[in-house]
């Protein structure tokens, strides 16, 4: 019932809209698209005025990298990629930015979370050459050559490596 009133109010806006705009002379009609446009154009001065505070937001830049190319190349699903690798890990334990819980980076993984870590599928049988095509790609995106910070994350990928080639052979 929503629907037919909505629908009824457009159809009778834009009724009104086109009979104002056959009815007057293209003079008026051209002063108020002018007017318009100005009024528009303050008001969305005044959004971005507000809104250039947040301009620099994880929001804003997640939207804008897949138009520009980093440095390193990701793109926005490589990003999200990474953020849920690190999500992992530190749910796990394993990655933490603190240096109150350092024993607990310690600990070794274990093989469930190796796959995991790897992107694969922990039922499934893979051939070595599998495993080291997953690594590579995620150690393209981590390597500390890249970025210094992702050194412990890196090392961790390098441990799961091993487990899972371990269990493989």
């Amino acid at each position: 019932m929503n629907i037919f009133f909505l629908t009824l109010i457009i159809f009778v806006l834009v009724y009104l809209i086109l009979n104002w705009f056959t009815n007057t002379s293209s003079k008026k009609i051209s002063r108020g698209i002018r007017s318009f446009t100005i009024i528009l154009s303050i008001i969305l001065a005044v959004v971005m005025i507000y809104a250039g505070r947040f301009i620099f937001s994880l929001p804003f830049v997640l939207m804008i990298l897949p138009l520009i190319k980093t440095k390193a190349g990701l793109s926005l699903m490589q990003i999200i990629r990474i953020w849920g690798l690190l999500r992992f890990l530190k749910n796990s334990g394993r990655f933490n930015f603190n240096e109150v819980n350092r024993n607990q980076n310690t600990q070794s993984i274990s093989l469930e979370e190796a796959y995991k870590i790897l992107n694969l599928d922990s039922r499934k049988k893979y051939t070595k050459e599998e495993i080291l095509k997953s690594y590579k790609k995620i150690m393209k995106k981590i390597h500390p050559d890249i970025s210094p910070e992702l050194t412990r994350l890196a090392s961790i990928v390098n441990e799961a490596k091993e487990l899972v080639l371990k269990d493989v052979l």
